[in-house]
């Protein structure tokens, strides 16, 4: 069951800038996949985020700053090992008050969305985090990290928020998919878009494992998007 988290102070807020004609007047896919009375219930700002469709090779990017980071031992083991296939997970807790960028594309090969997630650290590059969202599989909605590797996911909703909960890991080998067994999964992923107010929203990440506890818990606070690139003329 979601709950609601505790309130942080939002950052300053940045006036919104134009969104012109990269960005398609209505996308009812995650409305579809939630049903409407669900969708209903979330705050029209978080309507409006989940509603867009970008156009040609245009890009939304959220900027924003991380505020909580926490990990305990099997999850920072676990993060540092899923380095080798590209770091899916946060690994490093000096990102606490640095900057973070999320940038949304449309992947006109699938018909989904890439999503690649920016957060600094004290020394060394920033931490890059890429994933594509299809809309497919059993539950409609899948995320990709790489590597064949991939998530089916849930959409819940609240008052406050909308929240992607992860439902079955697996592997995809050419057109085979092979469910992992759930021994072998790191547990429970519930990522959370929760309004803020004033053109901001909370980013919320945790991995918890029924034997383990709380692996990892992010938290990040962004305002909204501005387009960037160019659409077909």
């Amino acid at each position: 069951m979601i709950e609601f988290r505790e309130k942080i102070t939002p950052l300053c807020a940045k006036p919104a800038q134009p969104q012109s004609d990269a960005v398609s007047s209505r996308d009812d896919r995650f409305k579809n996949l939630l049903g409407a009375s669900a969708w209903s219930r979330l705050p029209k700002a978080i309507q409006r985020r989940f509603s867009k469709r970008l156009l040609g090779d245009a890009s939304l990017a959220y900027q924003g700053r991380v505020t909580q980071m926490r990990m305990n031992p099997v999850g920072r083991t676990l993060a540092f090992a899923l380095r080798v296939i590209g770091a899916p997970l946060p690994f490093d807790r000096t990102s606490v008050g640095r900057s973070a960028v999320v940038t949304v594309t449309e992947d006109a090969a699938t018909g989904g969305q890439f999503w690649i997630r920016q957060y600094g650290r004290a020394a060394g590059f920033p931490q890059m985090v890429g994933s594509s969202k299809r809309f497919a599989g059993p539950t409609g909605l899948e995320e990709y990290i790489g590597f064949g590797i991939g998530i089916s996911l849930k959409l819940e909703s609240t008052a406050n928020g909308l929240y992607f909960v992860s439902d079955r890991y697996f592997l995809k080998l050419g057109q085979k998919r092979l469910p992992l067994p759930r021994w072998f999964c790191p547990g429970g992923l519930v990522v959370g878009h929760e309004e803020l107010g004033g053109g901001q929203f909370r980013f919320t990440l945790e991995l918890a494992h029924p034997l383990f506890g709380q692996l990892i818990w992010q938290d990040a606070t962004f305002h909204d998007a501005e387009v960037i690139g160019s659409v077909p003329s």
